[in-house]
């Protein structure tokens, strides 16, 4: 089909999405950027949010971890370090989630634990901002 665009979206445990939709929007490193059929060819780093997928009306949203866009002739490919999809997310617990975090933080006992519980932070602050929006 040439008026649809054939994306594949995999994480490390599995192809979540494979098929052909309308348009993509990926959170790139520089940018979100939207991706419709004919798209030049470009590869970009990933940054933390949700990726949108829009097809015939509707919208499905994925929030994704870290990876790489990749589009091509044959279509875009997106390789995410963590996928959720935000449609069955049940974000009731993230906020305790997110005091425990911190509190992580604040207890810290050396700079590399200190790493881990900020980038664990920032991780579950943009899951909550993704699932919100």
């Amino acid at each position: 089909m040439a008026d649809k665009l054939h994306f594949d979206l995999v994480s490390p445990e599995k192809r979540l999405f494979e098929g052909d939709v309308d348009m993509v929007v990926v959170p790139g490193e520089e940018g979100d950027f939207g991706v419709l059929p004919g798209h030049a060819p470009l590869m970009s780093a990933i940054r933390m949010g949700a990726i949108s997928v829009h097809d015939g009306g509707t919208v499905t949203r994925t929030f994704i971890r870290g990876g790489f866009a990749e589009v091509t002739p044959d279509g875009l490919s997106v390789l995410a370090e963590e996928a959720i999809d935000l449609s069955s997310f049940d974000a009731s617990g993230l906020a305790t989630e997110i005091q425990n975090a911190r509190d992580d933080i604040t207890a810290a006992k050396d700079e590399a634990a200190r790493d881990r519980a900020e980038a664990a932070l920032a991780r579950l602050e943009a899951l909550r901002d993704a699932a919100a929006a």
